[in-house]
């Protein structure tokens, strides 16, 4: 019999899935601003993770219980100094970094916390955010859902700050995945793609 079930939101997310092929299974993973715990909870099915969640919103903290993640309640501005170095095999950053005021701070966090580190934001350089600023406009999209009065984002940037980032804070870029929608662009990628993963440590010597 032929399976018609629709996959629940969580299982059709395609940047889930990106990021699940960079985790090995039965690793120690902490996710940093985990929202609601979807994340680490698709990470638990699919990679049987031992996970983390840091997160300050009540609401969402209420949401990871719910999801039987395991949450910590706190600022991510005010650091991760409560973890010990190296005590997690990735430490992850998904869609947040934008929102962070001191992001050169949470790179090296990252790296001293975890043994890799993933990160996934909007890429700022994408052909219609770029149309809409030469049109006069903030960009607004599925990515970058909100107008400028209210957008929690902070440091938005493309694909070239980001590595230029990363080789300010010595952090050694291992993998580079660029989509649009659940499609893979190699070709093009700051110009023709919306969402911007990588997966980084820290730089040997």
């Amino acid at each position: 019999m032929t399976d018609t079930t629709t996959p629940s939101p969580i299982a059709a997310r395609p940047d889930f899935a990106a990021i699940a092929e960079w985790v090995r299974p039965d690793t120690k993973i902490l996710d940093l601003g985990c929202g609601d715990g979807s994340l680490l909870r698709y990470l638990r099915e699919e990679r049987n993770v031992l996970g983390y969640g840091v997160e300050i919103d009540d609401s969402n903290v209420l949401s990871c219980f719910v999801n039987g993640v395991n949450v910590i309640q706190n600022d991510l501005e005010s650091g991760l100094s409560s973890f010990e170095s190296a005590s997690f095999d990735y430490v992850i950053l998904s869609q947040t970094l934008q929102a962070m005021r001191h992001t050169e701070s949470i790179i090296q966090e990252m790296l001293r916390v975890g043994k890799e580190g993933i990160v996934s934001f909007p890429n700022f350089g994408y052909w219609k955010n770029r149309a809409q600023v030469i049109s006069g406009h903030m960009p607004v999209s599925d990515a970058l859902p909100y107008s400028w009065y209210d957008t929690p984002n902070i440091h938005l940037c493309t694909l070239g700050d980001f590595e230029a980032l990363c080789r300010q804070c010595d952090a050694h870029i291992l993998e580079r995945r660029v989509m649009n929608s659940n499609h893979q662009v190699k070709i093009l990628p700051n110009l023709l793609g919306k969402l911007a993963f990588y997966r980084f440590e820290r730089q040997a010597g």
